[in-house]
């Protein structure tokens, strides 16, 4: 569990109703049903002929990741990665093959796989990047869909500001309705500005922030494979891997 992300929202939603209450506002004051729709209805609508369909699908995926990131733990990573360098000393390459099949990780699992199979350290290398471009590519992809609708939602709460204002205009012979549009123009704004600044921005760059450290521990991988393959010191291993615990 990432309890600052999970301290982050719940403070979103304080400052949200603590700050209507305080300056006098009113809970009541958070809620229009035109903003909404004009506000999130609208930003959905954008990022929905925005995004390709396998990207939206693959955001709805790694949205919990703000909250639940996938588990690393990067010095047992390492410390794997030594016990398959001193089998591989033992036993030799083939020795690791029982290791394969107890592997969740698919990118993991295929690197041991052509590790086992004796190809050339280089083409390991060069199969696994491509993965591993591929992998990052799709993650961040999808992440942009967050970064998206943060870009979008403050310009559609202008709009609803504008429609506010507009139905103002209109009502200027009647003073009763002028107070309410005046407020509904505003609750738009707030749904925009707020939605995109405490929400869809910081989620986009948490996921960011997710992803950058999964395409570490990536290239960790990647790393250890290849000095297994070249036959290096299970020292020497441990010392190049070293870099990527800090």
């Amino acid at each position: 569990m990432d309890i600052l992300s999970l301290i982050g929202l719940l403070l979103a939603i304080i400052a949200l109703v603590g700050g209507a209450i305080l300056k006098g506002a009113g809970l009541g004051s958070l809620w229009s049903s035109a903003a909404f729709v004009i506000v999130i209805l609208g930003t959905l609508a954008a990022i929905f002929v925005h995004t390709p369909p396998a990207v939206f699908k693959r955001a709805l995926g790694i949205a919990g990741w703000i909250l639940r990131p996938p588990a690393a733990d990067r010095a047992a990573l390492m410390a794997q990665i030594l016990e398959w360098s001193n089998i591989a000393r033992r036993q030799g390459l083939l020795g690791l093959e029982q290791q394969v099949g107890e592997q969740e990780d698919p990118f993991l699992k295929k690197g041991l796989q052509m590790l086992v199979d004796g190809v050339e350290p280089e083409q390991i290398r060069h199969m696994m990047e491509i993965d591993l471009e591929s992998q990052e590519s799709q993650e961040l992809a999808a992440a942009k869909v967050f970064e998206g609708m943060g870009v979008y939602a403050p310009t559609l709460g202008i709009v609803g500001a504008v429609f506010g204002l507009i139905a103002v205009m209109k009502n200027l012979a009647d003073p009763s309705k002028l107070g309410h549009g005046i407020a509904a123009a505003f609750t738009a704004t707030i749904y925009g500005i707020a939605s995109a600044n405490l929400f869809f921005l910081p989620i986009a760059n948490k996921l960011k922030a997710v992803i950058g450290r999964r395409t570490g521990e990536r290239e960790m991988i990647i790393e250890g494979l290849i000095a297994i393959a070249q036959g290096e010191n299970p020292r020497n291993i441990e010392s190049r891997l070293a870099g990527f615990l800090h």
